[in-house]
């Protein structure tokens, strides 16, 4: 794939992705309204089981498909990949099956393990987390084979279908569940419990969504796709035991890495609550604290994440297909280009929201909870960086065939999280949880970089002078931001939600302009983002 290929292909990932986190976030600020911190919490618990089991139930095989078929492609052998997607489809319809039962019926244990004994007046009862759970355990019945099929077109470099699909999946997702909990909740005065249980089970209404648009691609393409089988030069006629011996060696790594977050995450489910009801918080308050941690806050710092996450998806076929050819200097510039382009983006937006926390968690969840909301997101915003570097540095060692490194970094940081994540919400509170994330991710990183700069060849010294400049902008920037929050915040006290507003809309429009000026007249932009921002290039 050409550099120009790459960056059309990300920028209509990025566009889906990005619009599929934002509506994450924004639909969270009317179900937070309807259901409240403590109902937001009730709905952590059962998508997190969910999320696990969903990416423990596909494997990680739409990646890894999508690995395998980019490589047979360029080989000219289309019949491979064909044969790969027929059986794979059939093997995610069983193991979605199988999650789903073992999700159903394991409720109650993993409820248990949330809050060992919860305590219905003061926050959300064991029937409650069951039923959740139960809800939302019916998509893994069609979200692992929506997502085999996602894979099989991202082999082909083709990411309009898994677009498209993603964005009218979270669309439909979002629709039920805010008119399912307002209807019970607003309308018919119902239970937050059984509101925020139906709510969970938009994850299956969703999928169906998602589904039908990427039934509708397959079948307006499937004569050019069985054209293109026609067409094959050469056909390996690889046994399926084979064949599937290297989906394997590919899905493993892949699976354990794309299980970073809701890993993370679920030790936080089954940690956070206990530790700081053992310290002596009320359970009800540690739930709203859970809430803000692994929902409010999250959501947040996603956004800036998502151009990480549409990277990670297109760059697996894209590196598989330069180092199967020995494209070095393809190679290395993709690395180059991908690193500048997260960087550049994602440092001074974990920079600017950490600054700006108290009127971002103002704004978009209100002022009830922003003294306990803003002092947790000010620490955990500048986790996004970690994110998105871990997810791609992950995806580059997977196009390279060396994800085994990725898994040990991802042992190591798992293991640091188990070790330290109790102790440290038990001493410190809330941001105990945050601490231990980024001592992880810590890890994880520091190996997968030094497993590219070791089997990639890549040396790091460029990278590190742009990582010096777009630190000094960002300095910049955090500074004319600290400046204008702290003379606004005197004529607009944050304890008025359109205060907050007022208050971050300003600083953010401030602050982007002096980082974008900075950017543009120094030309970083334009070498960076494209030639489209040279226009400005002063002429001698």
């Amino acid at each position: 794939m050409s550099d120009s290929k790459l960056i059309r292909g990300t920028k209509l990932l990025t566009a889906a992705t990005f619009l599929s986190k934002f509506l994450g976030l924004l639909y969270i600020i009317p179900f937070t309204a309807i259901v409240g911190q403590t109902g937001l919490a009730l709905y952590t618990y059962g998508y997190l089981p969910y999320t696990v089991l969903l990416t423990m139930s596909t494997m990680g095989v739409p990646l890894a498909v999508s690995k395998f078929v980019s490589k047979y492609n360029a080989l000219g052998d289309y019949h491979t990949g064909r044969k790969l997607f027929q059986s794979a489809s059939i093997v995610m319809s069983v193991s979605g099956c199988i999650a789903f039962i073992a999700l159903f019926f394991m409720a109650p244990v993993i409820a248990n393990l949330i809050i060992s004994d919860p305590q219905a007046l003061k926050g959300n009862s064991m029937e409650d987390m069951v039923f959740t759970i139960r809800m939302v355990s019916v998509a893994l019945i069609i979200v692992p084979y929506m997502s085999i099929i996602r894979g099989y077109f991202q082999g082909f470099q083709s990411m309009g279908p898994t677009a498209v699909s993603q964005v009218v999946e979270q669309i439909v997702r979002i629709a039920f569940i805010l008119s399912v909990t307002y209807f019970i909740v607003g309308v018919y005065d119902g239970s937050i419990a059984i509101a925020v249980g139906f709510a969970t089970f938009g994850a299956f209404v969703g999928a169906l969504g998602g589904l039908s648009v990427l039934l509708y691609y397959w079948f307006k393409r499937r004569k050019m796709l069985n054209e293109q089988l026609q067409e094959s030069t050469v056909n390996h006629n690889i046994p399926l035991k084979t064949m599937y011996k290297e989906l394997i060696s590919y899905a493993l790594p892949l699976s354990f890495v794309a299980l970073a977050i809701p890993l993370f995450q679920s030790i936080d489910l089954f940690t956070f609550n206990n530790a700081l009801i053992a310290s002596g918080v009320p359970q009800n308050e540690a739930e709203v604290a859970f809430a803000i941690v692994s929902q409010t806050a999250h959501k947040v710092i996603l956004i800036p994440v998502a151009l990480a996450t549409a990277f990670s998806i297109t760059l697996v076929p894209t590196i598989t297909k330069s180092f199967t050819s020995g494209a070095q200097k393809e190679l290395q510039q993709q690395i180059t280009q991908t690193y500048q382009i997260i960087l550049f983006l994602t440092l001074p937006a974990a920079v600017g929201l950490s600054l700006l926390a108290f009127p971002a968690f103002g704004a978009l969840y209100g002022i009830s909870e922003i003294q306990m909301g803003g002092e947790i997101l000010q620490v955990y915003a500048p986790i996004a960086l970690f994110f998105a570097l871990a997810s791609v540095t992950s995806a580059i060692l997977q196009g390279m065939n060396r994800q085994k490194f990725a898994v040990i970094g991802l042992l190591a940081a798992l293991l640091s999280k188990l070790v330290l994540n109790y102790w440290l919400i038990y001493s410190i509170g809330p941001t105990g949880a945050v601490i231990a994330t980024y001592i992880g991710y810590g890890i994880l990183i520091s190996v997968n970089v030094w497993a590219i700069g070791k089997f990639a060849n890549y040396n790091y010294r460029f990278i590190l002078k742009r990582l010096l400049l777009i630190s000094i902008f960002v300095a910049i920037m955090g500074a004319v931001v600290l400046v204008c929050q702290n003379l606004l915040t005197r004529w607009f006290p944050l304890d008025v939600w359109s205060n907050t507003v007022i208050v971050l809309a300003s600083c953010v429009i401030i602050g982007g302009v002096v980082y974008m000026f900075l950017s543009i007249r120094s030309h970083l932009a334009g070498q960076i983002l494209g030639s489209r921002f040279r226009f400005l290039k002063r002429k001698k």
